[in-house]
């Protein structure tokens, strides 16, 4: 147990308090970090305590204490992997936020990085071509800040941060330079009808069925389509997994962000049978040209 601090108490401790309350944005006055504990610092103190849901007491103790460290973690200032006790902080809180806006559903917005956030974070670095670990290092954290256009702002509770965009739109799929491979069975019926439906919506659109091989002077989005689990570890190369129909134009948004130069490919794993159903494959070709048109609206 820590022992409390409180006004008129002066020395490291209050300067400790001090910093981290001034990093988060409190007025400590025109004295600033000077140790004291007095004045602007007391109610620094009471305003985060009541910001926070503790007893404006304006007296620091364990609660407060926890509390304000918690508060004092920026994403990236320590390494986050699933442990007990579990880690908590605002970098968990800001890291939960950008999973759930970019598709991968942590559940709520708690701080608390525990198994719900854990695979969530493998699902992401799986979409952006990283190790799959779990692990939320500097590698993780770069590709989570890199794409803080995309999710920064958005509502958290929300499945999807790509806008709507209309089925098929043909404006889309006419600026919109797109290469499609089918990887296996699965992937080459439902690529022939990706790019079938995208013809039939406009005579105009840059979509094209291309060998395995890709010509190295292609350009523009690769995706390459395949059944669940089949997709080949290829290094750097996202893999966008369209078993949550609410949340793949997020993913691919995701993961095309996440590839830089002038041809950026992307694996798609969809959950089709392999048996070759007619209306399964019609059904993933739709899901996918609206997940496409999204990702580029």
């Amino acid at each position: 147990m820590m022992k409390a601090v409180r006004s008129g108490d002066r020395g490291p401790a209050v300067e400790d308090i001090q910093r981290r309350l001034l990093a988060l944005g409190y007025d400590l006055g025109r004295t600033g970090i000077d140790g004291v504990f007095l004045g602007a610092t007391s109610e620094a103190v009471r305003a985060f305590q009541a910001g926070h849901g503790l007893s404006d007491d304006g007296i620091v103790g364990s609660r407060t204490w926890s509390a304000l460290v918690d508060a004092s973690f920026a994403l990236g200032d320590r390494m986050l992997f699933l442990r007990l006790p579990h880690f908590h902080g605002r970098d968990v809180s800001v890291l939960q936020q950008a999973f759930n806006a970019l598709g991968f559903a942590c559940g709520a917005v708690d701080g608390i990085f525990g198994t719900y956030t854990e695979h969530a974070a493998c699902e992401f670095q799986r979409n952006v071509g990283l190790p799959v670990d779990g692990i939320v290092g500097p590698n993780t954290v770069r590709a989570v800040t890199n794409l803080r256009h995309v999710w920064e702002g958005k509502d958290p509770c929300a499945h999807s941060a790509a806008r709507t965009a209309p089925a098929r739109a043909a404006e889309v799929l006419e600026h919109a330079d797109v290469s499609v491979v089918g990887e296996d069975e699965v992937g080459m019926r439902v690529a022939e009808r990706f790019v079938n439906l995208a013809h039939a919506t406009t005579s105009h659109a840059r979509t094209r069925l291309v060998a395995s091989e890709v010509d190295s002077s292609t350009s523009g989005a690769v995706l390459r389509i395949c059944g669940t689990g089949k997709a080949p570890a290829v290094l750097g190369r996202p893999v966008v997994n369209a078993d949550d129909r609410e949340a793949i134009a997020s993913r691919l948004l995701t993961a095309l962000s996440a590839v830089s130069g002038a041809r950026r490919e992307v694996t798609i794993e969809l959950d089709v049978d392999r048996c070759g159903d007619e209306l399964s494959d019609q059904r993933a070709a739709v899901l996918l040209l609206d997940a496409v048109c999204a990702a580029f609206d």
